[in-house]
Order: C-alpha cells, then sequence, then structure tokens
C-alpha cells in the first residue's frame, strides 16, 4: 500500500465485501432525507428531520453508522427539505466511513418519485427512510430478497393501534333504523405496516412515471397491478418512526433510561424490553 492510499479507503473497501451484489459490486443504498417533517413541527421548522437528536447524536448519523458497520458504504442522499444542513453535517461521508453523494430535489417529487434522479441503479439496491430508529440488519433482508426473485421486498412489523373507544357492531334493520349487535371496548388491533425499508431491482424503476409526485406506495400498487411478485420480510426487533411524536418520545426515553446504548461509534444497540411493552421491544443486537 502506497504512503499516499488513506486509510479510509482501505475501511471502505473492508466494509463493501460484506454488502455486494451478485457480481461482487458493493450494493447501493438510497436514503429518503427530504421531507418535511410535518408531524413534528414546529422542530422541523428549523431542523429537517433527519438531524433530530437522539442522546447526542442526530438520527441519521445513528442511521448512516449502523449502514456502514455492515458493509453498505455507497450511500446516496436523496434531500429537499433544508437540505443544505444535511450537507453541512454529513459532507463527502468519510467522517462516517461511507461515501456520500447526494440528489437535490428542486420541488417534492414524493418518495418514490426521487429515485428518477439517481444514476447507477443498475443492481439491487437498498432503500430506506432517514428517520428510523432500529437494530434491524440490512444485509438478511438483500439476501432474503435476491432468494425470493422479488421485485421489491418490503420490510415489515407488527404494530398495535388502540381505540380510544367503544367499538359498536351494527347491523341495518331499514335505511333509518340500525341495532347494535356487538360492543368492544377500546380495542386493540393490530397490523402488518411497511418499516420504511426496502429492497429493490432496478426494473422497479420502469413503473415510475417519467413526471410528476409519486410515493412509494403508488410503485407498489403498480407492481400489483403487473403482478410483479412484491415481498415481505417480517421483523420481530426494535423499530421506531420518528416522524411519529410518540415513537420519538419512546426513543428518548429509552435511551435516558438505559435501554437503549448508544455505544462509542454507534457499533451496537441494545434495549432491553419493558414489562409492559415486551412485544414492541424484544431483547435485540445489532451489528
Amino acid at each position: 500500500m502506497s504512503d499516499e492510499t488513506n486509510p479510509l479507503d482501505v475501511r471502505l473497501l473492508h466494509a463493501a465485501r460484506h454488502a455486494t451484489s451478485g457480481e461482487g459490486r458493493p450494493v447501493k443504498t438510497v436514503i429518503l432525507a427530504g421531507g418535511k417533517g410535518a408531524r413534528l413541527k414546529p422542530y422541523t421548522a428549523v431542523l429537517p428531520k433527519p438531524l433530530m437528536p437522539l442522546g447526542d447524536r442526530a438520527i441519521l448519523e445513528i442511521v448512516i453508522r449502523q449502514l456502514a458497520r455492515q458493509g453498505f458504504a455507497d450511500i446516496t442522499l436523496s434531500v429537499g427539505h433544508l437540505a443544505h444542513l444535511i450537507e453541512a453535517v454529513f459532507g463527502d461521508g468519510r467522517d462516517h466511513d461511507v461515501e456520500l453523494t447526494y440528489v437535490r430535489e428542486d420541488a417534492p417529487l414524493g418518495t418514490a418519485g426521487s429515485l428518477r434522479l439517481i444514476d447507477g441503479l443498475d443492481d439491487t439496491f437498498l432503500m430506506l427512510n432517514g428517520d428510523l430508529v432500529t437494530t434491524f440488519d440490512f444485509r438478511e433482508l438483500v439476501k432474503h430478497h435476491r432468494e425470493s426473485g422479488n421485485l421489491l421486498t418490503i420490510a415489515t412489523r407488527k404494530r398495535r393501534v388502540d381505540v380510544d373507544y367503544g367499538v359498536l357492531t351494527v347491523e341495518p334493520l331499514n335505511d333509518s333504523t340500525s341495532q347494535v349487535v356487538g360492543f368492544t371496548e377500546k380495542p386493540q388491533l393490530e397490523f402488518t405496516v411497511s418499516m420504511g425499508i426496502y429492497a429493490l431491482e432496478p426494473a422497479a424503476l420502469n413503473l415510475i412515471p417519467r413526471d410528476g409526485y409519486f410515493d412509494f406506495p403508488d410503485l407498489v400498487r403498480n407492481a400489483l397491478r403487473a403482478n410483479a411478485s412484491v415481498g415481505a420480510f417480517e421483523y420481530d426487533g426494535l423499530w421506531l418512526d420518528i416522524g411519529r411524536q410518540s415513537d420519538y418520545d419512546q426513543a428518548i426515553s429509552l435511551v435516558e433510561e438505559g435501554r437503549l446504548a448508544l455505544e462509542g461509534e454507534f457499533d451496537r444497540a441494545v434495549a432491553t424490553p419493558p414489562a409492559r411493552r415486551d412485544d414492541d421491544f424484544p431483547r435485540l443486537a445489532a451489528s
């Protein structure tokens, strides 16, 4: 190795071996970081949502470090709202052991429409939101996606929704009258939801129109209309959507109570499950 070789370049090459395409090329990652974070106003009026703090780090820094540890070193950030702040914080990614490039939305394009701006998506690639707190293994998603032969694969999680009302089951008697036949007090409903983490094949880009606003759910619906294979990769570990105030508050509480440890360079995250919500916070660790 010559004296002019940057040690970071060696680390990047070493990490990339752990997240490569079938042809040995690194798997590209697209992080969506352009949203306005309307659910977290007024904070996001002056700070982009991916820069919201958790402990002594920005959420997006945690995500990028996790990707780097798992070998995903080729990352494109799709930015829009307050993009200059994100670019100022992360630069070219060298301080975080990744190579960062940026695409900037001059006007909102939607969570899938921004993919039109990104070059080099000619092999399996990873796509995720930039406001997640999780110990998800991205490598396992890519492995499962390839083995399944899907056009796209969505990482999923079970989430409970508490209904704060008594829910009636009614049957119509006539045009103006109904009869109550059942009553459930404040039920808990469980749904399989998208985690905002996806593995895609390049052919999925053909389902995105050339112009206009286009969200990821639109892409999924187009894929289903085309009878393409859309897979689900189930996960039961820690996952919080920081775009939701309640999830952000939970993440802060986990850190403050020592149940989510951001150690050193975020090499590991460990959560001890609260007894009252053990289904939401199982024991887990991420490398």
